[in-house]
């Protein structure tokens, strides 16, 4: 009998919106395994980790050794549980296929031991990459479309604040006027270490309201005034 080695992964966020539970995803491996007369050996567990890359998880290393050294199947929930990128996908699937062993994904229902399963779980990581980088575009466009339109992105920087929509930023009239004074400090041939020391001396707080003043932070107001 073909021996099984079972790979779970979830991180706190996707267990709360997909409700796949590693315990649930233990589950449906064991019963795929017993349901094709497939003896399950270990199963292998990454808790907490981003599947964003693959070197960065011990345990699914551990399994893809397991799996190659046994020339079994490796079971997983879906392929999002062993990859997020088609690279690491594709050497996945490369280094399965070189050692002999096979991959199973229970929700797409792929085994890429017949030839249209592999040609299958190519074009899935293919589209699966695809999608991401759709939704990076979207992302990326909408946050550009906000900051064209003076709205907040991320933190509101020094410089700015929020008007009562909670939504718009407007120019902060106490914080230009700090911008000004360290656009003459530097211009007088100030160090940025000597601008942040002189800012705690005022007692000018920071864009978070701290008292304590960084080169970094000198150094960025400059670059964003000078954008």
């Amino acid at each position: 009998m073909q021996t099984a080695i079972g790979y779970c992964r979830v991180s706190t966020q996707q267990q709360a919106v997909e409700g796949v539970s590693l315990e649930a995803q233990k589950a449906k491996i064991a019963a795929w395994c017993l349901a094709n007369d497939v003896i399950l050996g270990q199963v292998f567990v990454d808790a907490g980790i981003s599947g964003k890359r693959a070197d960065n998880r011990p345990e699914l290393q551990s399994a893809l050794n397991a799996v190659t050294a046994s020339k079994g199947v490796l079971v997983v929930y879906n392929l999002s549980r062993l990859a997020r990128s088609t690279k690491d996908t594709l050497l996945i699937s490369e280094r399965l296929d070189k050692a002999g062993a096979d991959l199973v994904s229970l929700s797409e229902k792929l085994d890429t031991t017949s030839a249209a399963g592999k040609m299958v779980f190519r074009m899935m990581a293919v589209l699966a990459e695809f999608e991401r980088d759709q939704t990076s575009d979207r992302t990326r466009m909408a946050m550009q479309h906000k900051k064209a339109q003076g709205q907040r992105v991320g933190t509101i920087p020094f410089g700015s604040q929020l008007c009562a929509d909670g939504i718009t930023l407007v120019p902060s009239p106490a914080q230009q006027r700090v911008i000004v004074l360290i656009q003459q400090l530097r211009t007088a041939g100030h160090t940025l270490r000597a601008i942040a020391t002189a800012l705690e001396a005022d007692s000018i707080p920071t864009a978070k309201g701290l008292q304590k003043w960084s080169s970094v932070a000198v150094m960025n107001i400059l670059k964003r005034s000078a954008a």
